[in-house]
């Protein structure tokens, strides 16, 4: 399917409004096709002198006809009200282009999102989010640039150029065919710079997009730039991405500045031939004055369809390009599209079983290898590992981020890809490590896990996630106001929000991604102490680097290299895996003693 056709579906839903301004069109060419005539009545029956057709000598009134000025008056008037009526016409047509075309705009910028929404995680781990956020804001606009302000335009200047050339021919057959010699010269011209627009246009889009996403990185890593003074270096670079686009920019520019003035001057010669023959033929006396002015004025409403085809060109190029960009997105296949018979997860208790689960990205090296453990509704099972082991990759898979190579991930028996997406997502509560806080107050994010959450429920979860006594202390307490991705709170303010949004959603499996790595121990106790109390009811999966959160779990996986290499309760640990009491001992959870010489004793003294 072409772009052009392809991008004409989004207005199907507007075939009225579609149908109305191609109306308009069609009266607006009518209303230009007479605006000629009454110049050439003035001049040739009014100031010449010359008898009236017959045609215009029937209509008009004996009174009008045998004064010159009665006519004179009669004539300017009906050609004012051409001319007003052809603007008041040209005024509706654009109003209701314009708000067709928003709707269109907006209605695709809404497709679009819902399917960036759909498109899986590894698509936007892979994509800039300044490139996604350009083809929503700048790309959206190629159905009005190339459908309402290309294709329709372009419509309605063929329209004009058959009816203006036919008008021609019938005043003038020899002018007409002169005044069209033009065209093969325009065809040539047309040919050869669109296909040098074309892909300059798509490379400018892209280099467009670079600077913004230069722009949304500094920003949205400010901090960091701050604190290693390197604002003088992102502004370079966003000024070497910037001048590379505006290179661009003008190289295109210059294309499409070569082709106007190249259309401009095929057009000046053909008007130049036609006014020197008409003028040899007004003294020949075989045209009059009249006449002439009107196949000059026809001339321009042949031209004029021409030189937009042709000035045109460059802008269609863009907006061709910027269809392709969105079309891309289209292609790009959604995550997990459900089964017709797919499950609803609603009434799962929780249980997940890894069976022999491999993964890797892009199908490159696996990540992970043979996985195979159960996490049983009250059980709280820890996953610990050096950085790298695949701890994260790993917790990812329940709720259906990535999908295993091999292997399935079973809750209840059943495999996860037998539930539907959004029923099995609903029914598992995730925890990063660096939650993300959306714009609004602190209650709307806590809710954010269970949209009608009563006021109460907000301030339950806020509790047990030992968040309750930071909210309270803030200006409007819950109510209060933060900043973008809460940058108004601190490390561990944005965790315990993200834990209590998490147990507001009351799933039956709760995943936390290091939850307390930005706490106090004090905090992380309470906090742990709300974890046991949900545990009956929960399975819980505890991604931990800081092992002074995972000791009383009722399991601990040890991962390395993608490879779970042990598992069991602290103390069994200790004495039967090396990697895991290297660990331990690594972050000194151990106090010196006189059983420092002895490996693990210490270690599990602490247990």
């Amino acid at each position: 399917m072409s772009v052009a056709r392809w991008t004409l579906g989004f207005l199907r839903p507007y075939r009225r409004q579609a149908a109305a301004i191609v109306g308009l069109s069609l009266l607006e060419v009518g209303l230009l096709a007479l605006s000629p005539w009454p110049l050439q009545v003035i001049v040739d029956y009014v100031l010449g002198g010359q008898p009236l057709p017959d045609v215009l000598a029937r209509i008009t009134p004996a009174a009008v006809a045998g004064s010159a000025t009665a006519l004179l008056i009669v004539v300017a008037a009906a050609g004012l009200l051409i001319q007003i009526g052809n603007e008041v016409v040209r005024m509706v047509h654009t109003q209701m282009q314009v708000v067709v075309a928003q709707d269109v705009v907006y209605t695709l910028r809404s497709r679009i999102l819902a399917h960036l929404q759909a498109l899986p995680l590894r698509h936007h781990l892979a994509t800039p989010t300044a490139d996604s956020v350009y083809r929503l804001d700048a790309d959206a606009h190629c159905v009005d640039d190339l459908i309402l302000g290309g294709v329709f335009p372009l419509g309605v200047a063929g329209l004009k150029l058959i009816v203006m050339f036919s008008v021609l021919v019938y005043v003038d057959a020899t002018l007409a065919l002169l005044s069209l010699g033009v065209a093969p010269f325009l065809f040539v011209c047309l040919r050869y710079y669109s296909r040098r627009m074309v892909d300059r246009a798509e490379r400018v889009k892209g280099l467009e997009s670079r600077v913004i996403e230069r722009a949304f990185e500094t920003l949205s890593l400010v901090a960091a730039v701050k604190s290693f003074a390197r604002e003088g270096y992102e502004l370079a670079r966003f000024q070497r991405a910037g001048d590379e686009s505006v290179r661009a920019r003008l190289g295109l520019t210059w294309q499409e500045s070569l082709f106007s003035v190249t259309v401009t001057g095929i057009t000046l010669v053909g008007t130049g031939a036609v006014l020197v023959v008409g003028g040899l033929h007004v003294l020949a006396g075989t045209l009059s004055l009249g006449t002439l002015l009107v196949v000059i004025a026809y001339l321009a409403a042949v031209y004029d369809p021409l030189s937009a085809i042709a000035h045109s060109t460059g802008s269609l190029q863009q907006a061709v390009a910027s269809a392709r960009r969105v079309r891309s997105i289209f292609e790009l296949t959604p995550e997990g599209l459900d089964e017709p018979d797919a499950l609803d997860a609603s009434g799962i208790t929780g249980h997940v079983h890894f069976e022999d689960v491999s993964f890797a990205y892009d199908g490159q090296s696996e990540v992970l290898h043979a996985i195979d453990f159960e996490i049983r509704p009250g059980e709280l099972v820890a996953l610990v590992g050096p950085t790298g082991a695949g701890k994260t990759t790993l917790a990812s898979l329940v709720p259906r981020f990535f999908e295993p190579v091999s292997g399935r991930v079973l809750i209840d028996g059943v495999d996860v890809s037998r539930y539907s997406l959004r029923s099995l997502r609903e029914r598992v509560a995730l925890v990063p490590q660096f939650p993300v806080l959306f714009t609004g107050t602190v209650a709307d994010n806590i809710r954010y896990g269970r949209l009608e959450a009563a006021d109460a429920d907000v301030e339950a979860a806020a509790r047990a996630a030992q968040a309750h006594d930071f909210i309270a202390r803030l200006p409007k307490g819950y109510d209060t106001p933060i900043g973008e991705a809460g940058a108004t709170l601190s490390g561990g303010e944005r965790q315990r929000i993200g834990i209590a949004r998490a147990l507001l959603k009351r799933a039956p499996v709760i995943i936390l991604d290091e939850p307390t790595s930005a706490v106090d121990a004090i905090s992380e106790g309470a906090i742990f102490d709300a974890l046991r109390r949900l545990r009956p009811d929960h399975s819980m999966l505890v991604i931990a680097h800081r092992l002074s959160t995972v000791r009383d779990a009722t399991r601990i996986l040890v991962l390395d290299g993608g490879r779970l290499v042990a598992q069991g309760p602290h103390d069994e640990l200790i004495d039967s895996c090396d990697l895991y009491r290297r660990m331990c001992q690594r972050l000194s959870l151990a106090p010196s003693g006189s059983d420092e010489g002895v490996p693990g004793t210490a270690v599990r003294a602490v247990s």
